[in-house]
């Protein structure tokens, strides 16, 4: 048995105003003064002096504001690193991703893009990645995407939605100030905190668990009860827990996978663009057959905090469409593996995923 050895992220600062910190933290890694930190920064901070005027700009340091309104492409990050070449003479001294999973896996992106040769779209897979990245460092402004702790950062392809997997991946800084996370809409802290229950409930129930894995999965399962069913934590309390059930999410499939809901999200966000926490939790809504005891509680929460799902999304898709979303999907080979376990091909048709797809 040859087991992986798996790179973590090797410094984190936790606790409510740690972001104040940051100048502090990154300021023994500037290599010069012309080798600049650039800061990828969530445009929904625009004309927030509360976060904005906190961020450590000095000499050349760059602050792009990027959207998160359509998840990331291999393309945008091949224009993000092309754009920092050209515009500054030395390499930087590190990327800061400031947001949610979206800017967080975009960090990771450029940070990788800016040690190895060609088109990000090359390194969409398992461990193609040959040179280490640049420092890097993310800091969550939402909890629940794991993005922080996990070693891909998933981009949409020309071809495929699927992560650059690697060593050289993961943050070397993680800063977890659960502040930053206090204006975020109610759905949105919903179907981001759903990407972490979905992680636990797929790690959990996967032919790929472990001790490593369970331990994690468990602790987040255990917080999402906490957060999202029990009404016993203040507002505080509760973006503090979910901050960490995010952590311990990510963490969860770090020797494990995840499965069904995310293999059928990809297709979902590939073609039509739905954003990774929200698809989640549309396909969630019909995985009875595979993951009951998770929808069913998965269900509760919904109905608890009066959320609405989008309904209908695939009601007018031609024969075409389903078929770019099944390819998509089924390219996920350890996923259904792990949902499914090695005979997944015998089990999993195309006829019964678009059959799925049909539903929602």
């Amino acid at each position: 048995m040859n087991y992986k050895n798996y790179p973590m992220v090797s410094r984190v600062v936790f606790g409510r105003g740690s972001f104040n910190q940051l100048g502090d933290i990154i300021a023994p890694e500037r290599l010069n003064r012309k080798a600049p930190f650039i800061f990828l920064v969530d445009d929904v901070f625009k004309g927030n002096s509360d976060l904005t005027s906190r961020i450590p700009l000095a000499y050349d340091d760059q602050l792009l504001y990027i959207s998160a309104e359509q998840e990331p492409k291999t393309s945008q990050v091949d224009e993000l690193v092309e754009s920092i070449i050209l515009t500054h003479k030395d390499r930087p001294s590190g990327i800061i991703g400031i947001g949610g999973g979206t800017i967080l896996d975009l960090a990771k992106a450029v940070a990788i893009m800016l040690t190895n040769e060609g088109e990000a779209k090359n390194y969409q897979g398992w461990d193609l990645v040959k040179n280490p990245a640049i420092y890097h460092v993310g800091i969550p402004t939402i909890s629940g995407t794991g993005a922080e702790v996990s070693r891909t950062t998933i981009l949409t392809g020309p071809e495929r939605k699927l992560g650059i997997n690697s060593d050289y991946t993961p943050f070397d800084q993680v800063i977890l100030d659960p502040e930053l996370t206090k204006d975020v809409p109610k759905d949105q802290w919903f179907y981001t905190g759903m990407d972490c229950f979905v992680h636990c409930i797929e790690s959990l129930n996967g032919t790929y668990l472990n001790a490593f894995s369970q331990s994690y999965g468990e602790k987040a399962l255990e917080l999402c009860k906490e957060i999202f069913i029990e009404d016993n934590l203040s507002e505080e309390e509760s973006a503090d827990k979910l901050m960490m059930a995010s952590w311990h999410g990510g963490m969860s499939i770090a020797y494990s996978q995840v499965g069904v809901a995310h293999a059928m999200s990809y297709g979902l966000g590939y073609l039509l663009g739905i954003k990774h926490g929200v698809g989640n939790c549309i396909v969630f809504e019909h995985l009875e057959d595979y993951y009951p005891e998770g929808v069913a509680l998965y269900k509760a929460m919904r109905k608890k905090h009066n959320i609405k799902i989008p309904q209908g999304i695939c009601a007018d898709l031609h024969d075409d469409e389903f078929d770019i979303m099944i390819d998509v999907a089924l390219s996920l080979e350890p996923l259904w593996e792990n949902a499914i376990g090695k005979n997944w091909k015998q089990v999993i048709t195309r006829n019964k995923l678009k059959a799925l797809y049909q539903k929602m």
